[in-house]
């Protein structure tokens, strides 16, 4: 049995009946640690929303540890741990009062499940006595988690758990959705940073309510079909440009401090490339084959 199965899951919004969701299937194993992959507006708060039990499907199914998501929902909400992607706790209890709250709430106190938050609130502890409005970015983050985690559930639904979050806070917070894999917790996150999808077991990326690939992030990014290089030069508005006008290249764009060149079929060799640029009085000064990253496929997707 699947902890998660969605099966053409469909979610429309008003009167014009603007999809959100579009016919996605999906299965999460117990166990797994998996993340819906996209940017803002791809779906994936909808999709949560509906395995939470908070909104109804317009078409599909989908069920949570065997329970269906419409009939089952009181059962479900018991069994699962959900943290928004927006800080919903009370702002105006501390600490230490909003987690006695969600203990108590789901029959349980934080002593009875501390084994599974101590890792978290340990670095909480020394602000337990402060009003959870008053925390910063990356402590919140860690209060929401074991707000979610206090009564044990099952699966954990995250929904974009680091976004406005500093690197450093990114970093330790999948290390202890790690841990918490180990510890036999299913785990359904979300996120709009590519770079995250390589700290999950498999992903689905997803654009406008559709799936575009579900894999395991190194076999999607293995089976990247064409050439690509980085490329930089002295001038990255005039790099684009002119390759965007080189026959052989089928996209490009920009990568941090480097264009990403993707070829249709046979890459420019160095010498080639570097006369091209000069032609276009533009100064070659890096040049390499590299490997796709999740961002290089979710952008041929795209095409």
């Amino acid at each position: 049995m699947w902890a998660i199965s969605a099966i053409n899951l469909k979610k429309t919004y008003g009167k014009e009946a603007t999809v959100a969701v579009d016919d996605i299937s999906f299965e999460v194993a117990k166990g797994e640690l998996f993340g819906l992959i996209g940017p803002d507006g791809a779906g994936k708060t909808s999709i949560f929303r509906m395995l939470t039990t908070l909104l109804l499907p317009d078409g599909g199914n989908a069920t949570v540890l065997g329970l269906d998501v419409v009939t089952d929902y009181k059962t479900i909400r018991k069994k699962v741990g959900y943290m928004p992607g927006k800080f919903s706790l009370y702002p105006d209890l501390t600490v230490l009062e909003n987690l006695n709250f969600f203990a108590t709430v789901f029959g349980t106190t934080v002593d009875e499940n501390y084994d599974l938050i101590r890792d978290i609130y340990v670095q909480l502890e020394p602000f337990k006595d402060r009003r959870a409005g008053k925390l910063s970015g990356g402590m919140k983050q860690k209060l929401a988690l074991c707000c979610a985690l206090i009564h044990k559930p099952d699966v954990l639904f995250l929904d974009e758990p680091t976004t406005g979050v500093d690197p450093v806070s990114r970093k330790e917070f999948w290390q202890m959705l790690k841990r918490l894999k180990d510890q036999g917790i299913t785990i359904l996150v979300s996120t709009p940073y590519m770079d995250e999808a390589s700290m999950c077991d498999r992903i689905a990326l997803i654009q406008e309510g559709k799936i575009l690939s579900i894999n395991t992030p190194q076999a999607i990014t293995a089976a990247f079909p064409s050439p690509i290089y980085a490329v930089k030069a002295n001038n990255m508005f005039g790099l684009i440009q002119a390759l965007q006008q080189q026959k052989e290249v089928s996209a490009c764009y920009t990568f941090g401090e480097f264009a990403h060149v993707i070829y249709k079929e046979f890459p420019l060799s160095e010498i080639d490339m570097k006369n091209y640029l000069n032609e276009n009085n533009l100064e070659l000064q890096f040049y390499s084959s590299i490997e796709a990253t999740i961002e290089d496929c979710f952008i041929r997707f795209l095409k």
